[in-house]
């Protein structure tokens, strides 16, 4: 950020807003992007209010600068919003699931996009080495506090799978891959499947929530910004992945992922077995 005019980039950023929310989507639309201009790592997420808007294509997964600028602006009052004002809970339907399925206890388990350790805790009590990595700095910071996590690691999920190597340079497996609220900020989820499915252990789990929309707003896409500027994945689109890369799916089912503006959001958690 060291060369980024920071008060002309808030000033087109929040004019851009206002714009927005005074329904002059054009005009935000313009703003937008002379922000794009002045920050090309997108620390704003304004690539994907385009998308959300209709007024720029859809990128493949959101800016990693505006998730770790996000995350760590929110990191101190992070469980409040998404537990107590949000209704969050995917870790522990994804607990009771695994439980019903009869799979576990893990040797090794991954937990992507750990956040501040709410799946780490889930799994506590039946994982022998559990592994947490996230992209926000400050969120590790919280996730280690928790003290559940055997390793924390600050870095981006794909290219944790496809490069994290021990110090002697190893490459290390796991039984489970854990991925909550991680596919929201993907879209694509071609990088992410192929990397996980590397990365399995023979036999292997990942299991991953997602949002979805109707299908009139996804009209065929595979993906798309929601109005609430997260990715939604279609359920054709996710299964034809899962399939290229050799997964069984034992379990794919609707939930509520959480809640917005007091109404619920709409998703799936699925769990697959590497083939």
């Amino acid at each position: 950020m060291s060369d980024i005019d920071e008060d002309a980039l808030a000033e087109v950023y929040n004019r851009g807003l206002d714009l927005e929310k005074s329904g002059d989507l054009e005009g935000a639309a313009k703003a937008y992007r002379e922000a794009l201009e002045l920050d090309p790592s997108d620390t704003g997420g304004v690539s994907i209010r385009l998308a959300a808007m209709g007024r720029g294509e859809t990128p493949e997964k959101m800016p990693d600068a505006y998730v770790e600028t996000l995350f760590d602006q929110n990191a101190d009052v992070f469980d409040d919003i998404l537990v107590d004002q949000l209704g969050y809970c995917v870790p522990l339907i994804l607990r009771d699931k695994v439980r019903q399925l009869g799979i576990g206890p893990f040797q090794r388990l991954l937990d992507l996009g750990c956040g501040t350790g709410l799946t780490g805790v889930a799994f506590s009590d039946c994982a022998d080495h559990l592994t947490g990595v996230d992209l926000s700095e400050r969120i590790v910071e919280l996730a280690f506090d928790r003290e559940v996590y055997n390793d924390l690691y600050v870095g981006e999920a794909v290219s944790f799978l496809e490069e994290f190597e021990e110090d002697d340079g190893s490459r290390p497996s796991w039984d489970m891959i854990a991925a909550t609220d991680v596919f929201p900020y993907l879209g694509a989820v071609e990088p992410i499947l192929k990397a996980a499915a590397d990365r399995l252990a023979s036999g292997g789990y990942l299991a991953f929530s997602t949002e979805t929309l109707p299908d009139d707003f996804l009209q065929g896409r595979p993906y798309m910004v929601g109005p609430k500027q997260r990715f939604a994945q279609g359920e054709t689109y996710l299964r034809q992945r899962l399939a290229a890369e050799s997964f069984e799916i034992l379990s794919f089912e609707p939930i509520t992922v959480r809640l917005e503006d007091g109404e619920p959001v709409p998703g799936h958690l699925v769990v697959a077995r590497k083939s």
